[in-house]
């Protein structure tokens, strides 16, 4: 169900690691139910925006909220399996695919197991495949199954196709817009731009660190751009 208060609110956001200054000043919303892709150059601090949001970086100054409430208020381990992630490179943290997804779900069954593969197109004939035998875009899939598995309001992807051929990097985006649609939360990283724009909803545009443009994917200049 839409919401009009955001998800995450980002006000006068500062990061800074030794010299450097990852995030300067940044104010942003990024809205609940809806997928909102952070964009830009390499090096403009989108990986770090992200690392924010479930408190794998903290801001020297400035506030970061979720669900209106501020991070630290948050017991980091409850925020983070309502706020989870998945990376760029696969991760498989077992032998099977079943065992993989009652990682963070002892209790799954197989039936719900089942259940949330179908959620990313694999069928219920990958439960008891070894993982090590799992192509990259069947292997990134089952960790979106792994993430999904403890309920989470919002999803944080970081460039989760880049390692990916064009056939599996087709099938997480269509699970990444499946997911949206379905009311989940999703902050994607991209360094696509036809990316951003087929699966995002709104978009972020950092550059050196700082917010330069925000607003809906068929508004914003920097997608324009990059045709």
């Amino acid at each position: 169900m839409r919401t009009n208060a955001p998800a995450f609110a980002l006000e006068q956001v500062t990061v800074r690691r030794g010299a450097a200054t990852l995030l300067d000043a940044v104010t942003c919303r990024i809205p609940a139910s809806a997928c909102t892709a952070l964009v830009g150059p390499s090096g403009a601090g989108k990986t770090t925006l992200l690392r924010l949001l479930n408190r794998l970086e903290e801001p020297v100054s400035g506030t970061v909220t979720f669900q209106g409430r501020a991070l630290p208020d948050w017991d980091v381990l409850t925020l983070r399996r309502q706020v989870t992630l998945v990376g760029q490179q696969p991760v498989l943290l077992t032998d099977t695919v079943l065992d993989d997804l009652r990682v963070g779900r002892p209790d799954l069954d197989e039936p719900q197991a089942a259940a949330l593969l179908e959620r990313v197109h694999l069928s219920a004939a990958y439960l008891h495949r070894g993982t090590g035998s799992l192509s990259g875009g069947e292997a990134q899939r089952v960790c979106l199954a792994r993430a999904l598995a403890v309920s989470p309001q919002a999803l944080l992807l970081d460039e989760p196709t880049s390692a990916l051929d064009a056939l599996g990097a087709a099938a997480v985006e269509r699970v990444v817009g499946e997911l949206a649609s379905d009311g989940l939360t999703v902050v994607l990283v991209s360094h696509n731009l036809a990316q951003a724009r087929r699966v995002a909803e709104q978009v972020v545009v950092l550059d050196g660190g700082r917010l330069v443009e925000q607003g809906h994917a068929h508004h914003v200049g920097y997608l324009k751009e990059g045709t």
